[in-house]
């Protein structure tokens, strides 16, 4: 990863929230899957959080490649037994848990058989079956959020990393605004150059509107086969603040942040720069 650079931050005001809880909604987490920027960011910020004495939950999905037993993945049964209906289809949640000794910090998996494979593969699902990325996407942002909501855990901050991520924001603002849990935080985005295998499925927005989005907030995307960039422009109407972690991210999704307040993550060794920011807000 790249060293010696620099970190800034942008358009933020004087310290003003006192940052106890955060949530970590991410789609991929070192070593639990091979090592990218995503991966690797995915694993500081929480490490970096709990090492300031902040208290976190980090969720992400349990991918077919992500060894049980070696991980030490054990089920989390008061969390799981919950269904997810999409399509109007039911599909169960099982939560499995781990702690990554090396990062002192718990990972939540998010699983379900019809979105994850059951069995080892070599490549990640969304990739490797990428027609179902719209209702993975939903199942496991829904998944994150009944399950904060069954722990009675209220975060101050909510980061979603990875664009498998990227709806969490339009249904806790759109759908669950009013929830004790979720009213109050704030939601920061975490940008990436990177990309989904094919475009989403049309029926997104419709699928959306079934678990009851409003449609007044799914006009922007109704009926349309989203790109990485569509989706990550959509999530950041709904966000309150961007980290940018990574070069080469396209001009239409810096230009849907440019209004928020940013971070530019640059030197890895700095995270303690990502609390001052969580606490700027």
């Amino acid at each position: 990863m790249k060293k010696n650079c620099y970190l800034c931050i942008k358009s933020t005001t004087e310290l003003n929230m006192d940052v106890k809880k955060v949530l970590f909604i991410s789609q991929e987490i070192s070593p639990y899957v091979p090592d990218r920027r995503l991966s690797l960011i995915g694993r500081m910020f929480p490490q970096g959080v709990k090492e300031q004495g902040i208290e976190e939950r980090t969720f992400m999905p349990k991918y077919g490649m992500i060894a049980e037993r070696s991980n030490q993945l054990h089920e989390m049964i008061r969390l799981s037994g919950m269904n997810v209906i999409i399509d109007d289809t039911d599909h169960p949640l099982i939560i499995k848990v781990a702690t990554l000794q090396q990062a002192h910090f718990q990972v939540y998996f998010i699983y379900n058989e019809d979105y994850f494979a059951s069995n080892r593969i070599d490549e990640l699902e969304m990739n490797c079956s990428p027609a179902d990325n719209d209702e993975r996407s939903m199942f496991f942002v829904r998944a994150v959020i009944e399950s904060i909501r069954k722990m009675r855990w209220v975060p101050d901050i909510i980061q979603c990393t990875g664009w498998i991520s990227a709806l969490a924001p339009v249904y806790i603002r759109a759908l669950y605004g009013d929830d004790p849990s979720f009213r109050d935080a704030k939601i920061v985005t975490a940008l990436f150059n990177d990309k989904i295998a094919s475009p989403l499925d049309a029926r997104l927005s419709e699928k959306m509107h079934q678990d009851g989005i409003p449609k007044a907030a799914l006009k922007p995307i109704a009926g349309k086969e989203l790109t990485y960039d569509d989706l990550m422009c959509y999530s950041l109407k709904y966000s309150d603040a961007v980290i940018t972690c990574e070069e080469g991210i396209s001009q239409s999704v810096l230009d849907s942040a440019a209004s928020l307040p940013q971070l530019q993550f640059v030197d890895d060794d700095d995270v303690n720069k990502v609390k001052e920011f969580y606490t700027s807000l």
